[in-house]
């Protein structure tokens, strides 16, 4: 993930290798308090409302989870996910 800025990724849709569901887009980074360095990236919880209001919940996904970062996709393996 070299040179690739956060607004970058935040253009890119999240896909889970698992079972092909779409994620949504990154909303937000979480950083390693002593080493700067990205720990999980955040997708947005489900929208409610005909997609106007989204809900409380909020996907975390570790960095390790992340397969691989291309183009216009960023793929990850996450298992488990309601």
């Amino acid at each position: 993930m070299a040179n690739t800025t956060f607004s970058e990724l935040k253009r890119k849709e999240i896909i889970n290798v698992c079972d092909g569901a779409r994620l949504g887009c990154a909303c937000d980074l979480e950083l390693d308090d002593c080493t700067g360095i990205i720990s999980a990236i955040v997708v947005p919880g489900p929208t409610r409302f005909m997609g106007l209001l989204k809900g409380p919940d909020e996907l975390v996904i570790p960095y390790c989870k992340i397969q691989k970062i291309g183009d216009d996709v960023i793929l990850v393996q996450v298992e488990n996910i309601s």
